[in-house]
């Protein structure tokens, strides 16, 4: 089967198409034939291992020294399951799916096994396999943030970054919910959002969220970019800053800036559940979530999808497919 590879660090011309062998299902495994994967944010900084300097031991140590010890990248897919091991009883020959790997990645390839009580799901029928593939990486992180800052019914919630695919889908997801969302993205992405849900959506570009006087029950960081101190001052006594680009450093900037204050910091990371996977499949089939494509890749065309990533713009998800569907 064709897979890509990365064989070292570097920029995006270091992934290469090859040849490797089909991998075969063991007892409590499903192969999957994979239809669509994607380009997020996470692919590209372990390529290029691109981690702030205070990550740089613990990231090498379980990334890789010279090369990435998983070499066929990729952290989220959709397509049909082709072959079962025998042990298997969730899934049958088939079934079409969407799944989330994480870091143990395996995306980048025509087939990759799984085990079936990994982060699988059946593909909602509103959705298109290349949709589905997109509902995981970002769908995951805006619902661990959502669910650990308590975002209820009738809250204001402002939401910083958000036309990427964590912020696109926490505007959704906080819809669902029943916040107040107010939105901040720069000018080429208000549309989008605006068609997203969001209540109300700031253009970053003209208009800074912190000087218009109006306090907000949650902040929620979705790419690490907002003014700290600046940002503490619009969120209410007792409110959330939720902040999903939280290194060492901008740990302990927050909690120097939120001294004194009874304002909640929720960071930390999220890797992904059976739970998390049944949940996302809720939402898209209920019509609550429908991810948002920015571009679509032919699998040849993996180096052009990570320039295009690791530029910063993209709006929501960036997808390649990988096979034609049958």
């Amino acid at each position: 089967m064709k897979a890509i590879t990365c064989t070292k660090y570097g920029p995006p011309n270091v992934l290469k198409m090859v040849e490797v062998e089909t991998p075969v299902p063991t007892d409590n495994q499903v192969l999957i034939k994979v239809f669509f994967t994607t380009v997020t944010v996470g692919d590209c900084r372990v390529r290029g291992f691109n981690v702030p300097l205070s990550y740089w031991l613990p990231a090498k140590l379980a990334l890789g020294f010279t090369k990435p010890k998983l070499s066929i990248l990729g952290g989220e897919l959709s397509g049909v399951i082709e072959k079962l091991g025998k042990n298997v009883t969730k899934f049958k020959v088939g079934d079409k799916v969407f799944a989330f790997r994480g870091h143990k990645f395996g995306g980048y390839a025509e087939y990759i096994c799984m085990d079936e009580n990994e982060c699988i799901a059946l593909k909602p029928d509103n959705l298109s396999f290349e949709q589905a593939a997109t509902l995981t990486f970002g769908g995951f992180a805006a619902w661990f943030f959502l669910q650990k800052g308590k975002i209820a019914k009738g809250e204001k919630l402002l939401i910083y970054g958000a036309s990427g695919s964590v912020g696109s889908a926490a505007v959704q997801i906080a819809k669902y919910l029943g916040a107040e969302v107010t939105a901040v993205c720069s000018t080429s992405n208000v549309e989008m959002v605006k068609k997203l849900g969001a209540d109300k959506v700031i253009d970053y570009t003209m208009t800074d969220f912190t000087d218009l006087g109006e306090k907000f029950d949650t902040v929620f960081d979705a790419v690490g970019k907002t003014n700290i101190p600046k940002t503490i001052k619009v969120i209410k006594p007792n409110g959330r800053y939720l902040h999903a680009v939280t290194t060492p450093f901008t740990t302990i900037k927050l909690w120097f800036n939120l001294l004194g204050t009874k304002i909640k910091l929720i960071g930390g990371t999220y890797s992904g559940t059976v739970e998390q996977t049944n949940f996302i499949k809720k939402l898209a089939d209920e019509g609550y979530f429908k991810p948002f494509i920015d571009r679509q890749y032919s699998f040849d065309e993996i180096v052009a999808a990570h320039e295009y990533v690791d530029k910063g713009h993209k709006k929501g998800n960036v997808t390649i497919k990988v096979v034609d569907e049958d």
